[in-house]
C-alpha cells in the first residue's frame, strides 16, 4: 500500500473530482451532509471558517493497495486500514469522506478530509510525507498486504510512451552496468541497444553533475529511470567493478610471486643449511692422542700415590 497526499485550497474541487469518476463510489463519511455534493463541500467549508486563515485546509489523499490483493479488498476492510492511517498521520476529530475507484488494475480509495478539527485547530504536517511512508509499510505489514518489489512486477506489455521506452532504458543498464568497468564501455554497451548517453555540466565548469539516456527520440535523466542510476551511484558501481576486475586479474600474479618466494626461500634454507653444517664439521677441535695419553698417565699415577698412602703401616 501506498499514499500519495495534496494539500489543497478548495474543497469543492476535491469533492467533485473523487465523486465525479465513472463509477466512483461513496463508502464511508464522518462529519459532513450528504445530500449531495454542494452539500458535502458545504460542510467542510464551513468548519474551516473556524480557522479561516489557514490558506491550505484540504487535504486530499490517495491509498493504492496491489493488484495482488485485489480479491480481499472489500470496501469494509478498504475503510478500516484508511481509518487506522488517519489515525496514526494525526487526522483525529474532523471531516472526512471516503470514495472508491474503479478505473484501474489496483484498487484504490481518495480520502477527502479536513484540515481543521472539529475544534477549529489546523492538524499539523510536520514531517507529514516521511511519516506517510513510514505508516504506509507498518499498516502493509500489519494487514499482510503485499509488497512489491518496484519495477520487478512491472506489465511491460500494458505499458505506453514514454513509459514503455523508459522501462526498456531501465533493463539494458540493469544488464549493461554490471559488465563495464567505465563509462566508455557503458556508453558503447548501451549503444547496442540504441540507448544514447548524454553527460550534464554543472554550469560552464566541465565537472559532471549528471547523465540523460535517449532512445526513440526520448530522454530521461538517469535518477528518473530509477534512483540507482543517478550518475554519482553509476560512477561508483562502475569504479566497483573495475576494482573488482584488477584483483581477479592480479590474483594470479601475487600467486605466482608467493610461489616463486617460497621456493626461493628453501633454496636459501637449504643452502644455508649445509653451509652450517659445513662450518659445524670445520670448527670440530682435532683429537690429539699424545695429550690423552699424558693426562690418563698422570691421572693413573695420583691414584697409586693415594692408595700407597692409604695401606701405609703405624709404626
Amino acid at each position: 500500500m501506498i499514499a500519495k497526499i495534496v494539500q489543497g485550497r478548495g474543497f469543492q474541487g476535491a469533492v467533485n473530482y473523487i465523486l465525479d469518476k465513472e463509477n466512483a463510489s461513496l463508502i464511508y463519511s464522518e462529519g459532513v451532509r450528504l445530500k449531495d455534493k454542494e452539500s458535502i463541500s458545504h460542510s467542510f467549508i464551513v468548519q474551516h471558517k473556524l480557522n479561516p486563515n489557514i490558506s491550505k485546509p484540504v487535504a486530499h489523499i490517495s491509498l493504492d493497495f496491489s493488484v495482488q490483493d485485489k480479491n480481499r479488498l472489500t470496501d469494509r476492510f478498504m475503510v478500516d486500514v484508511a481509518q487506522e492511517y488517519m489515525k496514526k498521520m494525526g487526522y483525529r476529530d474532523t471531516q472526512y469522506i471516503i470514495a472508491r475507484h474503479h478505473d484501474t488494475d489496483h484498487p484504490h480509495i481518495h480520502l477527502v478530509i479536513n484540515r481543521i478539527d472539529n475544534n477549529g485547530k489546523r492538524i499539523s504536517d510536520q514531517n507529514e510525507r516521511l511519516r506517510n511512508v513510514k505508516i504506509c509499510m507498518e499498516l502493509t505489514k500489519e494487514n499482510g498486504l503485499y509488497i512489491a518489489s518496484g519495477k520487478e512486477n512491472v506489465k511491460e506489455h500494458r505499458l505506453k510512451e514514454p513509459d514503455k521506452t523508459k522501462y526498456e532504458i531501465y533493463r539494458a543498464l540493469q544488464s549493461a552496468i554490471s559488465k563495464c568497468r567505465n563509462w566508455q564501455e557503458l556508453k558503447a554497451e548501451l549503444l547496442k541497444s540504441g540507448i544514447k548517453t548524454e553527460f550534464r555540466n554543472n554550469g560552464a565548469t566541465d565537472k559532471i553533475q549528471g547523465v540523460r539516456f535517449g532512445k526513440k527520440g526520448y530522454e530521461f535523466n538517469g535518477s528518473k529511470i530509477d534512483r540507482a542510476y543517478s550518475y554519482s551511484k553509476i560512477s561508483y558501481q562502475l569504479q566497483k567493478n573495475e576494482k573488482l576486475q584488477q584483483v581477479e586479474i592480479n590474483e594470479p600474479k601475487r600467486q605466482t610471486k608467493q610461489d616463486n618466494r617460497t621456493d626461493i626461500s628453501l633454496g636459501l634454507e637449504s643452502a644455508t643449511s649445509l653451509i652450517g653444517g659445513l662450518f659445524d664439521v670445520m670448527n670440530q677441535s682435532p683429537v690429539n692422542d699424545e695429550n690423552e695419553v699424558e693426562l690418563f698417565r698422570q691421572e693413573a699415577q695420583k691414584r697409586k700415590k693415594r692408595k700407597a698412602k692409604q695401606y701405609r703401616p703405624r709404626l
